[in-house]
């Protein structure tokens, strides 16, 4: 979904060079050809955010106050499985029948399907699919709806194309050495149970502790603290909640009714040695609630924004991003603060301690079992 209406999901990439308005050009290099283009492979190219249709890429119609609002389109043309079925073997038919014979042998099918298709191809429509980008000149960011790695494949070499650096992907990783200068390979695994049996994993696994020590920090420390701006803050976790535990015999537990953060079965989670992988993220600020369902590998799924009181769809789009912006500015801060802690030992320690006092004091009594 564009960023100009809806709940968008996003991830976020790091810029390697700052850029302006002058991007725009190089963009309207990369138009995508006019859909009449299209034969049997597909075409790709950039198009504005406006709609998947409009190739007249300028200022006056992409840049929008700090951001560049574009999108990359891919069209293709596609016969329907059914439709294609449906003629292959009325083809067969009269294949057999020319052929005076009752079956055809695999080679002759494959011919017959390969006529079928040059004969459908022409006569359907385009297929479009869009990856909607805003280039955030700002903050030397593009933030894109680029959600699985195929999309990501597509986006990133797109992108260099047109600006000649390759978008750095934002994950746990590489925040942590792009804000603290922090290498996640320098970092032991942690294990947060308290239950001594429970072996740390192998490798770090940042994101998600992150995204724990966010749930305890909320329910022991409380939730508020300053933005960059200055700002007072707040935020909470709430579900569907979703635990991982990596190593031998990794898997999920996905819990969803209810409250699941207030249920014995989420501690329980914790004291079997899994983590926090993915649960909605909400923040307050200025009495205004913006909301996400976010993954421990940094992605943005469905954002709720507050209400536009803006007018026009420019300033409405403005607002919108200004708000993703500061959302991600309070999911940074308290990264910022998570990473300082990681990387003082005796701080670290200490925090170690108070975490695997917690679940242990969640699970005191329970009767629940692990709920994967």
């Amino acid at each position: 979904m564009a960023f100009d209406t809806g709940r968008p999901s996003f991830r976020l990439f790091y810029l390697q060079q700052q850029y302006d308005s002058s991007l725009v050009e190089e963009f309207a290099k990369h138009a995508v050809q006019p859909l009449s283009t299209i034969k049997t492979e597909p075409i790709t190219g950039w198009v504005t955010g406006r709609h998947l249709l409009d190739r007249n890429i300028t200022d006056e119609r992409c840049v929008i106050g700090p951001y560049l609002h574009l999108q990359l389109l891919k069209a293709e043309k596609k016969i329907p499985g059914s439709l294609l079925t449906a003629h292959r073997k009325m083809e067969e038919e009269v294949e057999m029948k020319a052929r005076e014979v009752h079956t055809l042998s695999r080679k002759a099918k494959a011919e017959v399907k390969q006529r079928v298709i040059a004969s459908l191809m022409p006569q359907m429509p385009p297929t479009l699919s869009g990856i909607p980008v805003v280039v955030d000149f700002r903050n030397d960011r593009l933030v894109a709806g680029a959600l699985s790695d195929q999309q990501i494949d597509r986006l990133s070499p797109a992108f260099k194309e047109v600006a000649g650096t390759m978008p750095i992907l934002v994950t746990a990783s590489t925040a942590a050495m792009k804000r603290k200068q922090v290498n996640v390979r320098d970092l032991e695994g942690v294990s947060f149970s308290p239950d001594p049996n429970v072996e740390p994993p192998v490798e770090c696994t940042l994101g998600m502790d992150f995204f724990t020590w966010l749930w305890f920090n909320w329910e022991v420390n409380g939730s508020v603290f300053h933005l960059p701006n200055g700002h007072e803050a707040g935020y909470m976790l709430e579900g569907p909640v979703t635990f991982f535990r990596d190593g031998e015999g990794a898997h999920e537990a996905l819990l969803r009714n209810g409250q699941p953060l207030d249920g014995d079965e989420a501690m329980v989670a914790l004291f079997c040695g899994k983590k926090l992988k993915r649960a909605k993220f909400v923040l307050a600020v200025d009495k205004e609630a913006i909301s996400a369902t976010v993954d421990a590998d940094f992605s943005f799924r469905s954002v709720k924004l507050p209400k536009s009181e803006m007018e026009e769809e420019e300033g409405q789009f403005e607002e919108r991003m200004m708000k993703i912006e500061l959302f991600c500015d309070a999911w940074f801060t308290l990264f910022d603060r998570f990473l300082d802690l990681r990387t003082d030992a005796k701080a670290w320690n200490r925090t170690l301690g108070a975490m695997r006092e917690w679940i242990a004091k969640g699970v005191a009594g329970s009767t629940v079992s692990d709920p994967a």
